[in-house]
């Protein structure tokens, strides 16, 4: 069993060997950051959804930006659409499964906002429907997913690929990049925990 254990261990330290090696990808994760900075500056949010543990991942982040992430500061406007249960069993019923973050992005998301869409597969078909959304609105759209990308990797403006076949390991990978973009976020528009927006 110990040997189990110490093996999946290796394979997730392997994944992320495989990402620190990577130049392209890295320079997607500092764009996508400076992005975020950049829009926090002028006034804007972040949005994030997933299904399952990208749900979970979503909310994660949110958490991240507007509690805190590494040290005490003012909040960071961050909100995932995954939390909202009126909101999901409602859209879900009414509308059906396929839209239950697309239309919460037509209602909240606002031109020059960021939209995250995490999938594992990049194929979740109401992410995809959430980057149409976001796409008439001016929303600008990061994929964070696994695999080959699937078709969000085709509709966002960046797509942040963790290069791995295992749900496991793609989803250890998204927690620790949007970690990575949490960090630089917070360093960016804070310094000593002091505003310098």
């Amino acid at each position: 069993m110990k040997n189990y254990i110490k093996d999946q261990i290796k394979k997730s330290y392997e994944t992320k060997q495989v990402i620190y090696k990577n130049e392209d990808l890295l320079n997607k994760i500092e764009e996508v950051a400076q992005k975020c900075v950049a829009l926090y500056r002028g006034d804007k949010k972040t949005i994030l959804a997933g299904n399952g543990g990208s749900a979970a991942d979503a909310q994660h982040i949110a958490a991240e930006l507007v509690g805190r992430y590494g040290f005490d500061r003012p909040s960071i406007p961050s909100l995932a659409l995954t939390t909202d249960t009126s909101n999901l069993t409602a859209i879900g019923n009414d509308y059906g499964y396929d839209q239950v973050f697309s239309r919460q992005l037509e209602g909240m998301g606002q031109e020059g906002d960021i939209f995250i869409g995490i999938s594992t597969s990049g194929n979740s078909i109401n992410i995809l429907k959430a980057f149409e959304s976001a796409k008439k609105k001016g929303i600008f759209t990061v994929a964070l997913t696994g695999r080959d990308g699937g078709e969000m990797a085709k509709l966002a403006d960046i797509a942040l690929i963790v290069p791995s076949d295992s749900t496991p390991r793609i989803q250890e990978s998204h927690i620790l990049i949007g970690h990575i973009i949490c960090d630089i976020i917070e360093k960016e528009i804070f310094a000593d925990g002091v505003s310098v927006v």
